[in-house]
């Protein structure tokens, strides 16, 4: 048989639960960061790829669209009575024109930018019932 005694050593205090609580917690913590870290290295480490990859991409098809470009002033040159210098110079105004036509689309889109007047409402409300809280 055990003695009274032996109960309260085999018992563990509040405080020592409490410890281990606190070790297990922290532990488990360590172990959650340690994890995300990893995954996160991982997807940087793809996504950086993936990246590269797009600016290879974007490379070939800026290379492309010059020489589709040459392509077609060389294609305008055979029209008779045009020389090729002119065959560039149309090419040169198309991609002129299209250039402004993109700026001013793109000037009209960020016209319409405005403050999230929405976001500002919610917080100016969310500002005024704490205050009313408060008091």
């Amino acid at each position: 048989m055990t003695s009274s005694t032996d109960d309260h050593v085999t018992e563990p205090t509040i405080g020592r639960l409490v410890a281990d609580a606190s070790r297990d917690i922290s532990t488990l913590i360590r172990s959650e960061i340690a994890l995300a870290k990893s995954e996160l290295k991982v997807s940087v480490k793809a996504g950086g790829i993936g990246l590269g990859l797009f600016a290879g991409a974007a490379l070939f098809g800026l290379l492309a669209v010059i020489l589709l470009s040459i392509a077609f002033a060389l294609f305008i040159d055979m029209i008779p009575g045009i020389g090729t210098a002119f065959g560039f110079v149309i090419i040169f105004a198309v991609y002129l024109l299209l250039a402004v036509v993109l700026a001013l689309i793109g000037l009209k889109k960020v016209k319409q930018v405005g403050p999230p007047e929405r976001a500002i409402e919610q917080a100016q409300r969310s500002k005024e019932i704490l205050h009313r809280d408060a008091r």
